[in-house]
């Protein structure tokens, strides 16, 4: 990403990974480390991945990630139905403008391979007016769904932020 002065400027994120399993060691936590991959491939600054237990965790983790100024969040786990999913209820108050296509797309590309990508509850949007934030399901399948939407649109979506102007 280019500065309107011409200089790049390091593109950072944070990868929050909501599972109370994974963040108590019952198992590994496999989402995270693709998105964090994902992002390294697309030449952005190591992101920081930080594995939490659903719930209040979440809150602060996303709080703390989006105070921090990173230029994106992405957040695994905690979009389903189980009572202690609650991802997208921390998420939509940090929003300042959602972006409800992208969510649509990605369960639109996740209901391709099972029908229950249409319980996916997450969010996308922008927050603090510089942050993009998307919440993807815990799988690793609708995580590598939520990256093939993602990666169509995520440079676009970080230049329009820092005032880039569209490509003619």
């Amino acid at each position: 990403m280019t500065s309107a002065a011409g200089e790049r400027r390091e593109r950072r994120a944070r990868v929050i990974v909501a599972s109370t399993r994974a963040a108590t060691g019952v198992y590994d936590d496999r989402t995270g480390p693709v998105i964090a991959e994902w992002l390294r491939r697309r030449g952005w600054a190591d992101p920081v991945v930080q594995v939490v237990p659903d719930g209040d965790e979440v809150v602060a983790a996303l709080q703390d990630a989006v105070a921090s100024g990173v230029d994106f969040v992405v957040t695994t786990g905690g979009t389903g139905v189980n009572p202690s999913d609650r991802t997208p209820e921390a998420t939509l108050p940090l929003l300042d403008r959602e972006l409800p296509g992208v969510i649509e797309a990605i369960r639109r590309r996740g209901a391709e391979s099972t029908p229950l990508a249409s319980l996916t509850r997450g969010h996308a949007g922008i927050a603090r007016g510089m942050t993009f934030v998307v919440n993807l399901p815990g799988s690793t399948g609708g995580v590598k769904d939520g990256i093939a939407v993602l990666d169509e649109l995520l440079d676009h979506v970080i230049d329009q932020l820092h005032g880039g102007d569209h490509e003619r």
